[in-house]
């Protein structure tokens, strides 16, 4: 199959004369379902992907947090690819014409713009002690793809910087490995050294890793408190919650071009337990397609 979209490609660029970033767009989202496809169902002969196959590749973007608009140019980039294999007779069916344009779920939060999440992450004045936290935690947030409850219960223990991975206990204690990029490792290192010993107090504090001003972990309501500042800061309008960062990771990493299993992997989705990160999918192969495909990776 990729062979059929290395040549459909070159069409879009010699002969319909598109532009380098919309080829880019396709070559993405068409390579990201080829992919879905051969891991999923063991397909890489187009003739034998159905309507059930598009189906599934839909529903697993939508339960990743992907915009609606987001998977409307995904079936826009499908339909130019499997119209061009049927009218040049590589298909004898065309498996999308069934497929109607998928549609927002409305209890999805908003996903950022990269430009938009960059504006919102320079926004804390790392000057202060506050301010570095705040920086230190918008940036472990969007890196790592976290849950509110996630990044509250983070501890310094969790933190394995040298292998740029980070042990996070999802709902109903469940453990996985998340990959970590530099930035956020780099911030959340000169929080722990500068301005977390000035909020510590023992024993309250214990092993958390964000504080508030009192010394104790960051509460739910808190993290609230500092990502609606941040967002207001930088002027974002639309109706967005500390989760849009865990929705903005997953959709930047996806529309990047990365592996959609190794996203629900990073977002805990999966059903898997410890021993499992090393055999369901290489705990290398997903810190790889972070470092790829993450905008601050």
């Amino acid at each position: 199959m990729n062979l059929f979209l290395r040549e459909y490609l070159n069409i879009l660029k010699l002969e319909k004369n598109l532009s380098d970033n919309t080829i880019i767009s396709y070559k993405n989202d068409l390579t990201a379902f080829i992919s879905f496809i051969k891991s999923d169902f063991n397909i890489e002969d187009p003739e034998k992907i159905s309507y059930n196959h598009i189906s599934s590749f839909f529903k697993l973007l939508f339960e990743l947090g992907l915009s609606g608009s987001s998977a409307a140019r995904y079936l826009s980039s499908l339909k130019g690819f499997f119209n061009y294999m049927f009218h040049n007779n590589y298909i004898t069916r065309n498996p999308v014409d069934k497929i109607e344009t998928p549609k927002r779920k409305k209890n999805l939060p908003e996903v950022l713009t990269i430009p938009e999440m960059e504006s919102v992450l320079s926004r804390p004045d790392t000057k202060n002690k506050l301010g570095l936290r705040d920086k230190a935690l918008l940036e472990i947030m969007y890196a790592c793809g976290l849950r509110v409850s996630e990044v509250l219960n983070l501890k310094i223990s969790n933190l394995y910087f040298k292998e740029e991975i980070i042990r996070v206990f999802g709902k109903g204690s469940k453990e996985r490995l998340v990959p970590i990029g530099r930035s956020a490792v780099s911030w959340v290192m000169k929080y722990l050294a500068d301005s977390r010993p000035l909020l510590l107090k023992r024993p309250i504090s214990e092993n958390y890793i964000f504080l508030n001003n009192r010394g104790k972990k960051l509460s739910r309501m808190g993290i609230w408190k500092i990502t609606d500042r941040y967002f207001k800061e930088a002027e974002i309008k639309r109706d967005v919650h500390p989760h849009t960062f865990r929705h903005s990771f997953a959709t930047h990493l996806i529309e990047g071009g990365a592996d959609l299993r190794a996203v629900q992997e990073m977002l805990g989705h999966a059903d898997i337990s410890t021993t499992q990160i090393y055999t369901h999918i290489d705990r290398d192969y997903i810190k790889q397609v972070h470092k790829d495909f993450h905008p601050r990776g």
